[in-house]
C-alpha cells in the first residue's frame, strides 16, 4: 500500500531525499502539496489534504532535516 496523508514521517523522509537543497521552513503549502502528490508512492486523494496536515508534514520535514 502506498503513502497516505497520514504517513507524515514517511512523506517527510521522501521530501527530504527529493529536495535536499530546499529549506523546508520556507516552503509554501501550495508547493508542498504539489510535491507530496508527486511522490511515486503517494496514493491518497489530493483533495483530502488540509492546512493542518501540510503543516504537520512541514514540521516533520524540518525535524528530519535537523
Amino acid at each position: 500500500m502506498g503513502l497516505r496523508w497520514t504517513d507524515v514521517q514517511d512523506i517527510a523522509i521522501e521530501l527530504d531525499e527529493a529536495h535536499p537543497d530546499v529549506d523546508p521552513q520556507y516552503v509554501r503549502f501550495t508547493d508542498l502539496h504539489q510535491w507530496v502528490c508527486g511522490i511515486d508512492e503517494f496514493e491518497d486523494d489530493p483533495e483530502s489534504s488540509s492546512e493542518g496536515i501540510l503543516e504537520a508534514i512541514q514540521m516533520a520535514w524540518i525535524d528530519e532535516r535537523d
